[in-house]
């Protein structure tokens, strides 16, 4: 009854293209917030948690749903819960990226974020497989939807650490791949948990709006979001350039102090 490649290998090699797309760029954020300080370091940290949650995780999502085809149904998604799925990919794993930023990539810290994240990249799925309608029920196997979210706690805790250790470009292309399969794992292994009931007419499905409204809003906003974040990446300095920078402004500082209390007389010049 349930198809998962209604058109072919297409679905899962874009989501799955687009997810490391969207987690190389927020690893390339991550490291920028690292090297950053104050409102910086934060923004930094916010237009990660768009890149991994947004694309990385969410766009990954619907169109790897793209796929989806129930035997006898048209597949149609309610437009609000869709929104707010991947709202809440982003929220979640900005959550999980502040605590590690906060408390340190300790094992409790990272336990934490990892738990909240998983749990949050898991409600998102499950939401978002809410907003489908396809005119008949569909149930779920309980073991199966266990496995994906324990799935989702572990690589959503490998993406914290990685968000926090990768430093140079090979490392990232690897952290890239790891994160790109973890996520489309985690949402194959939910999907695999899905059955319907079976049906001998089409069924009439008038619920929320179909595939094809949806994918010219979906392309052009994803295709705009990624431009504007790879032109902020690519504007942006390196993450070697902002620690160089940093340091130097430490020295001029120290510098600067100097000359104060030198000119105050605190300070012999020959110190």
């Amino acid at each position: 009854m349930i198809e998962h490649f209604a058109l072919g290998w297409v679905t899962p090699i874009l989501s799955f293209l687009l997810s490391c797309a969207g987690c190389a760029v927020g690893l390339t954020c991550t490291a920028r917030a690292r090297v950053t300080h104050g409102t910086a370091s934060l923004a930094w940290l916010g237009l990660g948690a768009v890149a991994i949650g947004g694309t990385g995780i969410w766009v990954m999502h619907f169109v790897a749903m793209l796929g989806f085809y129930v035997r006898g149904t048209e597949t149609r998604f309610d437009v609000p819960l869709t929104i707010a799925s991947g709202l809440l990919a982003v929220v979640v794993v900005g959550l999980g990226l502040f605590i590690v930023r906060a408390a340190g990539v300790g094992p409790v810290a990272l336990a934490a974020g990892g738990l909240v994240t998983g749990l949050g990249v898991a409600a998102m799925h499950y939401i978002g497989m809410q907003a489908l309608h396809v005119g008949v029920e569909l149930t779920y196997h309980t073991p199966t939807v266990i496995a994906s979210v324990v799935i989702a706690i572990v690589a959503a805790t490998a993406a914290l650490w990685l968000s926090a250790k990768v430093h140079t470009i090979a490392a990232g292309a690897g952290a890239t791949v790891i994160m790109g399969l973890a996520v489309s794992g985690m949402h194959y292994t939910g999907m695999a948990a899905l059955s319907a009931e079976e049906t001998t007419a089409i069924v009439q499905n008038t619920a929320g709006i179909g595939v094809a409204t949806l994918l010219g809003p979906l392309i052009i906003g994803v295709t705009i979001s990624t431009i504007m974040m790879l032109l902020v990446v690519g504007l942006a300095p390196s993450p070697e350039e902002m620690e160089a920078q940093e340091k130097f402004r430490g020295w001029q500082g120290r510098q600067d102090e100097i000359q104060r209390e030198t000119a105050a007389g605190r300070r012999s010049p020959l110190r």
